[in-house]
């Protein structure tokens, strides 16, 4: 089994996380920003990333680790271990409360923009809602 590094990106603003769908995939479930490091490329700098392609927004300063999990995807036909690095990244701005977003630069190779429909839940909302363990470290956030 392949061992896979992956940033996961809790982005928050007042008390909320911004959390995804894909559209028109249901099955997909919703999930925070996250993906693959880059070869060289830091965890930090990973979720960084990741974040801006997957989200649109920039300007996180203020990223802080919360922790690792491990996720096992050969139920999901993958031969693969993810070990998840968590992080929060404080968004200080103004965002609207819904958008949809096209990560253009997709890590499974293909030409065809991902469609992400972004909104905000509260962290209990987040606790019941996430997806595939994504909600691994929502507790992380309320002790800070």
């Amino acid at each position: 089994m392949v061992v896979i590094d992956k940033a996961f990106a809790y982005i928050t603003n007042d008390n909320r996380l911004l959390v995804f769908e894909h559209a028109g995939i249901l099955k997909a479930g919703i999930q925070v920003p996250a993906g693959s490091l880059l070869p060289g490329e830091t965890l930090e700098s990973a979720v960084i990333r990741e974040a801006g392609e997957e989200t649109g927004l920039s300007g996180f300063a203020d990223v802080r680790f919360l922790g690792v999990s491990e996720f096992d995807a050969r139920p999901f036909g993958k031969d693969e271990l993810h070990r998840r690095h968590f992080f929060h990244l404080p968004f200080p701005g103004v965002v609207a409360e819904k958008w949809r977003w096209f990560e253009n630069d997709p890590s499974d190779g293909s030409q065809t923009a991902i469609e992400f429909d972004l909104f905000w839940v509260s962290f209990s909302e987040a606790r019941e809602c996430l997806s595939y363990g994504h909600g691994a470290f929502i507790k992380a956030l309320t002790n800070e």
